[in-house]
């Protein structure tokens, strides 16, 4: 059996109600894979913005694999030290990564956020030296369009974190850079300017789907958008 693990911020976690891109992926591989996968991690569930903490099992739709290693305001910095234990508990074939907003905006520059990427691809392949890795650049959001100061480190992260990929990848264990959401729109795939409606689930989940379609064969090409 495959087991995936989504990593990320407040945007792979969701909160109480929503599906999320988690679920929409899951849908996905489901139809299109051909073999027995799982999601697995050490947490399941939403974010509750009612009690402002990880707590809600309030899916939109309960009945999928629910495990994830995401957190409401979690970045790079926060998952590096967590991710080796994460990956050795549940055994994780294919870690699929989105992070990044949340340290620009909050913990540290484009250049510190790179060493924590390097850190957090070390560990991983430390507890499991043939590991895969999808990872999604931060994608548009409002403060990017707001503040072109931010959105010029934005984009000097991405520009370092496909470096960062390019450097890292080995045969052994695959590092691959998945292309940002085709035509993203924050006011139609948005709910607030950052975290993804149902649209925008579909289209962060056609990223990581399409990725591994095209660099490993793995499903199909994402037709849920």
């Amino acid at each position: 059996m495959l087991r995936f693990m989504p990593v990320g911020d407040s945007m792979t976690i969701g909160s109480a109600g929503e599906h999320t891109w988690r679920y929409r992926l899951w849908q996905h591989l489901r139809d299109t894979y051909g073999g027995p996968f799982s999601f697995v991690g050490p947490r399941e569930t939403l974010y509750d913005k009612a009690t402002q903490a990880p707590t809600s099992y309030e899916y939109a739709d309960p009945g999928f694999p629910r495990a994830h290693l995401a957190g409401w305001g979690e970045g790079w910095q926060h998952m590096a030290p967590l991710i080796g234990e994460a990956v050795r508990a549940g055994r994780v074939d294919v870690l699929l990564v989105s992070l990044g907003l949340i340290d620009l905006g909050f913990y540290t520059n484009a250049g510190q956020t790179a060493e924590n990427v390097s850190a957090f691809v070390e560990r991983a392949r430390a507890a499991r030296p043939r590991i895969r890795m999808v990872v999604l650049p931060v994608i548009p959001n409002v403060r990017a369009e707001d503040e072109p100061a931010f959105a010029a480190e934005v984009s000097l992260f991405n520009e370092l974190l496909a470096k960062a990929v390019a450097d890292l990848d080995e045969p052994r264990s695959p590092l691959l850079l998945a292309s940002p959401p085709p035509a993203y729109d924050i006011r139609t795939d948005t709910y607030d300017g950052t975290h993804p409606n149902g649209s925008g689930e579909h289209r962060i989940a056609a990223a990581f789907a399409d990725a591994m379609h095209q660099a490993w064969g793995w499903g199909g090409k994402y037709t849920g958008v």
